[in-house]
């Protein structure tokens, strides 16, 4: 391969590199956690969250926090909060966390309001609940290069004998 083309390849390379980059942070925006999260609002027919910066600061404070040894612990502040733990390919990002969180949709039961047996479900719930209008969420690389992604809510749902919608 001449020289030329040696540039031209590791210059391509650089390219596709950055072009990685940049999609791996487009899943960890502002607009990223509040699409996923207005989206399955919208399926169930309750209003947008809005991002609240108040949210994020605390969110990311604790991701700081918790980024030390990664354990999923909640922070017991005054907000509803969602926790998550990624590691390998695929469960890295932010909307991961959402998407996680959702997928116990399968699992609430509307009419019995309650999870099935045995299972959480309080993620989703969280997600959908009617009464909160804000969202705050950070994402934190931990110490063995794992993920800590929090989603702090406002007002907080999951409130006991409540529907979320």
């Amino acid at each position: 391969m001449s020289p030329s083309n040696n540039h031209a390849a590791l210059a391509m390379t650089c390219i596709v590199s950055l072009c990685m980059a940049q999609m791996a942070r487009a899943q960890n925006t502002q607009h990223d956690y509040l699409h996923t999260h207005n989206t399955a609002r919208a399926e169930v027919g309750v209003g947008a969250l809005t991002w609240d910066d108040t949210l994020e600061a605390y969110a990311h404070n604790y991701a700081k926090i918790r980024s030390g040894d990664c354990q999923l612990i909640h922070s017991h502040g005054p907000y509803g909060e969602n926790i998550y733990y990624g590691y390998g390919e695929g469960y890295q990002d932010g909307v991961d966390a959402v998407r996680f969180w959702l997928d116990e949709k399968d699992i609430y039961d509307h009419d019995g309001n309650a999870c099935a047996d045995g299972q959480d479900c309080l993620h989703y719930t969280q997600i959908v609940w009617r009464g909160t209008r804000r969202v705050g969420c950070a994402r934190a690389q931990c110490d063995n290069g794992d993920f800590f992604v929090t989603c702090n809510y406002s007002p907080p749902g999951n409130v006991v004998g409540e529907r979320p919608y």
